[in-house]
Formats: C-alpha cells, structure tokens, sequence
C-alpha cells in the first residue's frame, strides 16, 4: 500500500507544501533533531531466507505490496526462479499494480513460475486513474480483475490442495477499525488529503471507505465460498488465510511511532478479523495462520492462537533503506514439509511488540522504544522516522 514521504505507508501521500515547522511541533520535540541523523549510522540486517532444503512435497510462499509499475519491482518477479517453484504455491496478498496491462502481465509472470497462484485484491489494483484501463468504478475493475485471473488460472476461491486448506478473503478497511486514542497538539494532515485512495478509487454512491459500508460489501463477499470453506474445515489438517488488508490493530505500530498517525484509519477491518476466527476458532491452534499485506512492515506474531504474517516486497526506496527487510527473503516459504516454517527473522516491530507492551498513550517521550541502536541494529527508532512527532521534520528534508 505504501506511498512513502519519509516512512510514510500505503495510499498516503501529503501535499507538496510543507508547513512550517513551528505550527507543528512542540519545543521539546524539536530538540530531538540532534539525535535524528547518527554519524555512524547503522544499516538494518537483512531478514534471513527461509532455512529449508528440498521439499518432500509442495511448499507455501508468500508475498504481498508487489507495487510491479516500479520497473525495480516488475524486475524482481522476473528474476523468480523459472525451475526452483514448478511444485510450490505462491500466495499475492495484494497490491499487485495500478494498471490493467501491468496486473495481467506480472501475474502471467508468477503463474509461470508456480504451480498455484493465489490472489486478493489490494487497494493499488482498484485504483481508476488510467484511461486505458476503460473502467467506470472500482467495482469494474475488481471483476476485470477477477476475469483476468480465471483467463490466467490464478486461484481466487478457497482450495484444499494435499490436506492444506487456503482460503483468499476479501476485505476493505473501515474508519472506525481505528481504537486507539487519537495524537493531539500537532496539526496532522485529514484522511482525504493523506490517502490517495480517496482521489483514485471510485465507488458506487452508496459505498464509502468513511463508513463501514466499504468493508461490509467486501466481507460479503466470501458468503459466495461458504461451501468451500466448510469442506476445507471438515478435511483438512492446517489452513492458511490470507487477505490484504489488517485484521488486527496489534498488527500495526502504535499512533506515536508512525510518521501519519492516523494510518489505522486506513488499514483494517474488524469483519475480516471475525472472519478469520470464524475459521480458524475463537481460541486459533498450532496450525492456524493468516498471511496480510497493506502497510509494508514486516511481521511475525502470535495472537490468540494464530500466526499473522506480512512479508512485502514494498517500494524500491524503501527495500534500499530495508525497511521491509530486504529483498533477499522474499517470497517467504511459510509451509514445507506439512508444517508451517519458523518464523522470520528479525523482525523488528513484531520483535518489538513480542518484548514491550503496546503503550499509545505514551504520546510525547521515547520512552518504551530499545534502549540502544543495537537492541534491533534499527537506526530508524532513534532517528525518529517512525516517531510521530517529526512529522515536518522528516518531510521538510525531502
């Protein structure tokens, strides 16, 4: 999803006009620019690939935030392997491209290079801004979408395949998905003005991403794959779902550490989140996992009993600052061998999170971030990228 200005994730992106520095910050957070750019600053790891040999069987790869109209991008799915996946699966958690031409063509790629591609929509594939993509609304484009995947044999329905059970779920986001207190005393940029989602998709009148009318249109959606979907429960042994939008506002930095910090407005859906536990159970298992994309951090983490996963290949400039972790390891295997892989490594926020408890009323000290550059080799939590506060900071040096 991410259209960055500094670290700034998914559809966003601010106006061109910088405001002046003093309208938006606190005295005290502006003598932070000290430690905003370290002499010696350190460069992120790479995330490790995924330790397997040969398979016995088929494995599970997962990707999500292909964003192909960057030639960088579209460059790295051809240097996918044409040989090593003949027998493997690739899950596409959305955000394949904006145009038409470009969807089609990246996922002929992919279905050249796996066995079984699966697809859900992101919000970049519903984008109407080109004219030679001849679509009235975003709803066209979705069955254009949708027409172009069964032209390709792209998997878009539930399948069980040797015990494994997948199943796409698709999904919107909603405003009110957002519970965390709001941040105040900084002017930050409406929803409209941040998110190109607003210009570049075009609904039927009484759709809106301002409601929850948006996110209950796409969860209903998978009503139509019921029957599958009990057959999959009935037979088999592991399941992996996969969407491309958030289930879960753990599975987000908290407000204070975002460069927008009103990016959970825009990224999840309580319905999808009851969805997936209407599969999985209430209490998850061992073998429950749900793989999401939209917001470009990597993650790994155990909530309630299910593993959620987001591994993006993202925008070029940030893979260069590694702010998904590289390139290296993607697409991430996350089943061989019948079992799901461990998990990535590392993982800075869900590293984080797995060590330090969520505090986003904590809106106006460092406190609660590693203590040390070297707690994560992550520069960007002392330089203050993700903090919130150096919202005009970061963006008055672009």
């Amino acid at each position: 999803m991410l259209r960055e200005l500094g670290s700034l994730p998914c559809c966003l992106s601010l106006s061109q006009q910088q405001p002046s520095r003093s309208n938006y910050l606190p005295r005290r957070a502006i003598a932070l620019r000290d430690i905003r750019k370290p002499r010696n600053r350190i460069t992120r790891p790479q995330i490790l690939p995924s330790t397997f040999g040969d398979s016995f069987g088929f494995r599970v790869f997962v990707v999500s935030d292909l964003h192909s109209d960057y030639p960088e991008n579209l460059k790295w799915v051809k240097s996918l392997s044409c040989k090593r996946h003949k027998r493997d699966i690739l899950l596409v958690a959305g955000d394949v491209a904006e145009t038409c031409n470009n969807f089609f063509s990246t996922m002929s790629l992919l279905k050249e290079r796996f066995q079984h591609v699966f697809f859900v929509p992101g919000n970049h594939d519903l984008w109407c801004r080109w004219e030679q993509d001849y679509c009235l609304d975003s709803l066209e484009k979705l069955n254009k979408l949708l027409d172009a995947c069964r032209q390709l044999g792209v998997e878009t329905k539930p399948m069980a395949i040797e015990g494994l059970g997948i199943i796409p779920l698709f999904s919107w986001y909603h405003e009110s998905f957002d519970r965390e207190q709001d941040i105040t005393g900084i002017r930050i940029p409406s929803l409209e003005m941040a998110c190109k989602d607003f210009r570049a998709c075009k609904w039927p009148q009484e759709l809106s991403s301002r409601d929850t009318s948006l996110a209950l249109y796409f969860d209903a959606m998978n009503e139509e794959n019921e029957d599958e979907i009990m057959v999959i429960q009935k037979t088999c042994c592991q399941v992996i779902t996969f969407s491309h939008f958030v289930p879960r506002q753990e599975l987000c930095p908290e407000k204070r550490m975002l460069f927008y910090p009103n990016l959970p407005k825009v990224i999840g859906s309580d319905y999808l989140e009851a969805r997936i536990r209407s599969i999985h159970g209430t209490k998850g298992n061992a073998s429950a996992c749900h793989v999401f994309g939209h917001t470009h951090f990597c993650w790994d983490a155990m909530l309630d009993g299910i593993r959620y996963v987001q591994a993006p290949l993202a925008y070029p400039r940030e893979r260069k600052r590694r702010m998904n972790g590289g390139e290296a390891w993607l697409p991430f295997c996350i089943y061989s061998d019948g079992n799901l892989t461990d998990r990535l490594s590392p993982c800075y926020w869900s590293d984080y999170y797995a060590a330090n408890p969520r505090a986003p009323i904590t809106l106006n000290s460092l406190r609660g971030l590693p203590d040390s550059i070297t707690d994560y080799n992550n520069s960007d939590f002392i330089s203050g990228r993700f903090f919130s506060l150096h919202l005009s900071i970061d963006a008055s040096n672009r």
